[in-house]
């Protein structure tokens, strides 16, 4: 048989696009040759294939081969083709059985000695695998990831004798080691931050509902503290969610956060730029905000960022995706993440130390786009300690404590309506959450008399009916919107700064 057809896939974000390695020998003067818009790496198999067949004890064919991969326009990169060229030319020359590759897809980068190396993006090819009903062969390092998607006929090998015997039914795979089971472990408690009620309280409320919050105060009071120990009360990842997020880590090259089900937590430094927050290059891959994919992004000294990248949050914030498009490129990400910010009010750190005017303050704080501080639900100040305080005992509840609260609050929220309270539409709130006519006349009189925007309104609405939430109430009652009322405190001080 002169010609061979094996399965495999290409990257294009989170999709793996289906690809045919073709392989055709024929007469002619001896020569390689490699088409199907393939990129560099790609076109670089040929010397890895032809010195790992011949490492390995293969003939490699003297004649003219030619390796097509279709479908021509769809780019492919990366050294996932190497394995799947090989063996298309073992059985396009005779040394494997053309039934022996069945319907199974195979990724690999090999080695000069024949090793399998391993290649990025395994979870995205497990998923479409077992969509399309086909086994998949994978490096065993990736094997061993892509094993967590349940039925999704996984094969692992380190060699390519490996797979050659395997595929003769000389002698089967070796078994895949169970990953390493890590727990969910936060050593991070709440209670080791002293003091800081209120800004406690409301962590727990944005932990409920998975509202964003803002905190700011002068440096030291334990802003970044409270930040950090916010992924210890969250409620794990399901398993969905653990999966899109190991995907996600899985095509960006970086190992998953703690255990499987450990909800993400990026801190990105203030010099990022917007294609490193939002995601990009000229083969797009997640940035930061997609990486906190069901997690926490916790930017601390939020003026410090450039403006244009803090305006990169906006649309994400709002749609829960991010679209990045290139000359010719194209890529959707998921980006559901929650949002924590830490600034100084001032750049000498604090508004009330008379080292700055109004005038500096403002300008400083200006750094931040309107729009969006509109999409924080949660601001609130975290003061400097009373005196005496510092030197107290600890005191307070433990991490644990309070996300058994939490993960009871965000229970009635599923049951009641099958996600979060900061994720509802306006008319999934009005369904799902009514308020009182007086009540909803109260809280539209307080926006209009604080200035802030209809999408305050709805922010100020949700976190009433987390509030209640916690408190186990069915219905949202005065206590509730007042409490959420008092969350407003940085556009109270911009007035203050502005009068």
């Amino acid at each position: 048989m002169t010609l061979a057809l094996i399965h495999s896939r290409a990257r294009l974000g989170l999709e793996a696009p289906a690809v045919t390695i073709e392989v055709h020998l024929s007469a002619g003067l001896p020569a390689f040759q490699l088409v199907g818009l393939a990129e560099t790496t790609v076109r670089e198999a040929r010397d890895r294939v032809r010195s790992a067949l011949l490492t390995c004890g293969f003939d490699f064919p003297d004649r003219k081969i030619i390796v097509n991969l279709a479908p021509a326009d769809l780019p492919k990169e990366g050294g996932r083709f190497d394995l799947p060229i090989a063996i298309g030319i073992l059985v396009a020359s005779g040394q494997l059985p053309a039934s022996a590759v069945g319907d199974t897809e195979f990724y690999g980068e090999l080695a000069l000695s024949g090793e399998i190396r391993p290649i990025v993006g395994e979870i995205p090819l497990a998923l479409a695998a077992q969509q399309a009903g086909r086994s998949l062969l994978l490096p065993m390092q990736n094997a061993i990831a892509a094993q967590q998607i349940p039925d999704a006929g996984v094969l692992g090998a380190w060699h390519l004798l490996q797979v050659h015997s395997h595929l003769l039914g000389q002698q089967a795979l070796p078994a895949i080691p169970a990953p390493v089971a890590t727990p969910i472990n936060n050593p991070l408690c709440l209670s080791d931050v002293k003091g800081q009620q209120h800004a406690k309280r409301a962590l727990e409320i944005a932990a409920c509902g998975s509202h964003n919050l803002l905190m700011y105060g002068p440096p030291g009071t334990g802003k970044s503290m409270l930040a950090q120990r916010l992924p210890g009360i969250l409620p794990p990842l399901t398993f969905s969610e653990a999966l899109e997020s190991a995907a996600l880590y899985s095509i960006a090259a970086l190992p998953a956060p703690g255990g499987f089900r450990q909800r993400p937590f990026r801190q990105p430094h203030h010099t990022s730029s917007a294609p490193a927050l939002a995601g990009g290059g000229k083969l797009p891959k997640p940035g930061e905000i997609s990486l906190a994919h069901h997690g926490v992004l916790f930017l601390d000294e939020l003026p410090e960022f450039q403006r244009h990248v803090l305006d990169a949050l906006r649309e994400p914030l709002e749609t829960g995706v991010v679209h990045i498009s290139r000359a010719g490129r194209q890529a959707e990400f998921p980006a559901q993440f929650q949002l924590v910010a830490a600034l100084n009010p001032s750049p000498t750190g604090h508004h009330l130390d008379g080292r700055a005017s109004k005038e500096q303050i403002l300008r400083y704080l200006a750094r931040i786009s309107g729009p969006l501080t509109d999409r924080i639900d949660l601001q609130l100040e975290v003061p400097l300690l009373p005196a005496g305080q510092l030197s107290q005992a600890q005191t307070g509840d433990s991490s644990a404590q309070v996300a058994a609260r939490v993960l009871a609050g965000r229970e009635r929220q599923l049951s009641r309506q099958g996600k979060p309270n900061a994720r509802l539409s306006s008319g999934e709130l009005e369904r799902s959450c009514p308020l009182h006519s007086a009540d909803s006349i109260f809280l539209e009189q307080a926006v209009q008399q604080l200035q802030l925007s209809s999408r305050s309104f709805h922010k100020l609405w949700k976190v009433a009916r987390t509030v209640a939430d916690l408190a186990d109430c069915a219905e949202i009652n005065r206590s509730h919107l007042l409490e959420a009322l008092s969350y407003r405190a940085f556009d109270k001080l911009l007035r203050y700064l502005r009068e």
